[in-house]
């Protein structure tokens, strides 16, 4: 059984340039798609020299039909995806899925000079370090890195995944009339948004860490400039802040998400209640626990060979733009934490029509992105 899908499903680098639907001339045209336990996201990227974003679209999506990543009612997401992309006139070619779970196991090692047979035989049996399951149930990819400056081995980037979750995610695509590019990581796409493109011409003295706080879960990527080192899926989302809310002020739960988009964590507003005051306490305090899960996958990072001491933390999603949110977190968490730009890798189409609520589409944008 094949269990390298390197241009069918699986990509791993920008530069792996699958088959996409042309927009004219020889530009390729991506829609980024993510799918959130809560929403469905897309963007529309013409790739042809700067990425052009022309198009954002996203819609809710019913509980229960993908959970933790995985993917529980395919027939009720096929019909989810198939009105989400006729409702928004969404190309259904050239689609690149991101996918984000905890079962997927990404390593970058050092490998030793090597026939193309030794080759395979030591990315199989890192595989098995990666994600301890059998070789025939999984789906691997791996990318060769340039060699580190000043040293003769070069670096393997290997991303391993059960072929079920591929399969389950592309089977669904295509019941939906969706034809796809290729499947990515949220954390790649994700660093493609936020970072810049190519390679360095020189180290990094610091590690980039990008986070996307999602609506259930938040997506952990570690670059040092060149590639991504680490990703992680944390079980914290800004659903966390409303349950939170809605429990110790006895109110539903749309009123602690509309309470939480009004609130400031910098300081007491002029005029602010008591109420105001007490929900400001309450999401300072899941704060804490949103940081702990942070700095443990930061505290990971570090204790690998070669890691970076952590510069940046760029944060997005809705969730990030709550006032004081980034300094908060930044206190708690020893770095600076600053909120990402989702736009900062793109132009935008003439006909494009900027979203107050863009955050959360970042990973979508980055999808869309081919460097």
């Amino acid at each position: 059984m094949n269990t390298r899908l390197l241009k069918r499903e699986l990509s791993l680098r920008p530069t792996r340039r699958p088959k996409a639907a042309k927009s004219g001339g020889t530009h390729k045209r991506i829609v980024g798609l993510k799918i959130g336990a809560s929403q469905l996201s897309a963007a529309v990227v013409t790739n042809n020299g700067t990425p052009t974003l022309t198009q954002v679209s996203r819609e809710p999506l019913a509980a229960g039909i993908v959970v933790g990543g995985e993917l529980r009612e395919p027939l009720a997401l096929a019909e989810a995806l198939k009105a989400f992309f006729g409702k928004h006139k969404l190309p259904t070619r050239g689609v690149r899925l991101g996918i984000a779970n905890n079962r997927i196991g990404v390593r970058t090692f050092e490998l030793p000079d090597a026939d193309s047979k030794q080759l395979e035989n030591a990315i199989r049996f890192r595989a098995q370090d990666a994600l301890p399951i059998p070789v025939e149930e999984a789906v691997l990819d791996y990318h060769i890195l340039d060699e580190r400056f000043g040293e003769s081995e070069p670096r393997v980037l290997l991303v391993v995944t059960y072929r079920e979750l591929i399969d389950g995610f592309a089977g669904t695509c295509r019941s939906a009339g969706l034809t796809l590019a290729g499947i990515d990581l949220e954390a790649f796409g994700l660093l493609r948004a936020l970072n810049s493109p190519g390679e360095t011409a020189a180290p990094a003295r610091a590690a980039l860490v990008a986070v996307a706080i999602g609506h259930e879960r938040s997506t952990v990527a570690v670059s040092n400039g060149r590639i991504c080192e680490l990703t992680r899926v944390l079980d914290w989302g800004g659903a966390n802040l409303d349950r939170a809310l809605a429990r110790t002020l006895n109110i539903s739960a749309d009123e602690a998400a509309a309470m939480k988009h009004g609130l400031s964590l910098s300081a007491r507003e002029p005029g602010e209640d008591a109420r105001a005051e007490k929900a400001r306490e309450v999401v300072l305090r899941e704060l804490h626990g949103f940081a702990r899960q942070l700095v443990s996958s930061l505290h990971f990072y570090q204790s690998q060979p070669g890691a970076l001491e952590i510069g940046e933390v760029v944060i997005t999603g809705g969730t990030s733009e709550l006032p004081g949110l980034a300094a908060e977190l930044g206190r708690l968490v020893g770095a600076s934490v600053s909120v990402g730009n989702p736009l900062a890798r793109v132009t935008l189409g003439k006909k494009f029509e900027i979203n107050d609520q863009l955050g959360s589409l970042a990973v979508a944008i980055g999808l869309g992105i081919e460097d």
